[in-house]
């Protein structure tokens, strides 16, 4: 996947956990980000890979959004591995 593509998958996850009133708060719990940072952030590749990291803890949580988005469900950890951090490590 393309890293623009990727971007744009991102903040559309990015924009769907937003307006998740249930999931909002513990995304900002976990991070510690508040309201304001996520305005800021939004563009920074670094942060919209966090919000997938995050989405990617929890199957239903990706179900969710790909269904809510019309995206297949392998398509947030293809923009994953596309965003900074995202690539697989090799331990050999």
């Amino acid at each position: 996947m393309q890293r623009d593509r990727a971007e744009t998958v991102a903040a559309q996850a990015l924009a769907w956990l937003a307006g998740n009133d249930d999931l909002l708060p513990v995304f900002l719990g976990s991070t510690g980000a508040s309201a304001g940072d996520i305005r800021e952030l939004a563009g920074d590749p670094a942060f919209l890979g966090s919000v997938l990291d995050f989405l990617a803890m929890d199957d239903a949580w990706i179900v969710e959004f790909c269904d809510a988005a019309g995206l297949a469900y392998e398509v947030p950890m293809q923009a994953r591995q596309a965003l900074p951090g995202g690539q697989q490590v090799h331990w050999t």
